[in-house]
């Protein structure tokens, strides 16, 4: 099971690399637009955060923060829900790219501070 764990974080890990660099590369942008690796990386992050939980709750030595994983996955499917409806079109508003910025920082911050 520990191996699991690891090669579902390591996946989980690519995902947020995908999320996050797809949308550093759209800083200096014109137009900005959501990329695959925006839509690819949040879609990976989803599956591996939701298999991670499975496994850890069936090991016995795991205590799993429940309001954490929570709160990350509202995040996550509110990025997510972002990413697909404006996959298709052709400009990303600075408001609308600052948001998913802002709230893919926001999960990453929540992961690493909130023990």
């Amino acid at each position: 099971m520990d191996f699991l764990r690891d090669l579902l974080l390591f996946f989980h890990f690519i995902g947020l690399a995908a999320l996050f660099g797809g949308l550093f590369v759209q800083i200096k942008a014109e137009p900005r637009v959501v990329n695959n690796a925006m839509f690819h990386g949040v879609l990976t992050q989803l599956v591996t955060g939701l298999a991670l939980v499975g496994v850890l709750e069936g090991m016995p030595d795991e205590d799993v923060n429940h309001a954490k994983i929570g709160v990350k996955l509202v995040v996550a499917l509110v990025i997510g829900a972002l990413v697909l409806v404006n996959r298709k079109k052709r400009v990303l508003s600075n408001g609308l790219y600052l948001a998913l910025l802002g709230l893919t920082v926001l999960n990453i911050g929540v992961a690493v501070f909130w023990h």
